[in-house]
């Protein structure tokens, strides 16, 4: 079961968890917008994350989450607004650049190369920690070799967190889809984050497998020490591991607190469920 976080003020008018309190959050989002066709998709988003913070980012269908992390992860440049990552601000980055700065996500659909191996989609991610060139891996010198078995070694011990080490060889197509799932956490964190952004992790599994990765998300959180902000319709898992929750509807925040304050927020049970007729 989820614990009970305590926020508090923070110097910038927010609220964070009482633990990150003393330090700067790791995402501030100021004003954020995008216009996507005439249409303002996303308005006025405001958003701040503590550095160990784990947000809920929800919302009816259409409400515009996925474009927040296309925003945040730079596949759409930002209409309006800043977005301050560890203190940096990300404009004119792409999202190479945003994700060697310390962003890294999943997609609602899975993104793997289906024909490579489970160990070799993770050592893809590693890409910013190699240092060796072109000619020493042509030549296969020993800097090369060093390094190829370092990022081995690391990416056996990332998939060890989910006990996957046992298919680190088999193509990552073969896998059932919940490994799938669990192989692009993985490779996400290859990328040595301070931000992870789960973009409906829970899509298409069952009962058991949604309360096996919410065991998983836990155990990442728990050994990484990162943000997490999760997109998910499965209301459960989100009321049962987030600590903040911020709600969306038609590009626009209607609401942010605690998993308690969200149940029985009125504009969030309108938003999901409609207005009620009078009689």
């Amino acid at each position: 079961m989820r614990s009970k976080t305590k926020y508090v003020p923070v110097p910038s008018k927010s609220i964070l968890p009482e633990r990150d309190a003393g330090r700067a959050p790791v995402l501030e989002c100021i004003k954020l917008g995008i216009t996507l066709g005439g249409i303002k998709a996303v308005e006025d988003f405001n958003l701040t994350v503590g550095r160990t913070e784990i947000v809920g980012l929800i919302g009816p269908n259409g409400a515009g989450k996925t474009t927040v992390f296309n925003l945040l992860t730079k596949v759409y440049q930002p209409t309006t607004g800043t977005i301050l990552l560890n203190g940096q601000d990300t404009h004119g980055m792409d999202t190479r650049q945003v994700n060697k700065a310390g962003i890294a996500r999943t997609f609602q659909n899975i993104r793997l190369f289906r024909n490579l191996s489970v160990i070799d989609n993770v050592k893809t991610a590693m890409n910013n920690e190699m240092n060796y060139n072109m000619v020493s891996a042509i030549l296969r010198l020993p800097n090369y070799r060093r390094e190829e078995v370092a990022a081995h070694r690391r990416a056996l011990k990332l998939l060890s967190i989910f006990d996957m080490q046992s298919m680190a060889d088999a193509p990552a197509g073969s896998l059932p889809y919940g490994a799938q799932r669990r192989l692009e956490i993985v490779r996400a964190l290859a990328t040595n984050p301070s931000l992870l952004l789960l973009d409906e992790p829970a899509a298409g599994m069952n009962p058991s497998e949604t309360a096996d990765l919410m065991d998983n998300i836990r155990k990442v959180h728990e050994m990484f020490q990162i943000a997490i902000i999760l997109i998910e319709h499965d209301m459960s898992l989100v009321m049962n591991i987030c600590e903040g929750i911020c709600v969306l509807n038609f590009g626009h925040i209607i609401a942010k607190g605690t998993p308690d304050e969200i149940q029985n927020n009125p504009a969030v049970i309108e938003a999901y469920l409609g207005r009620k007729k009078e009689a």
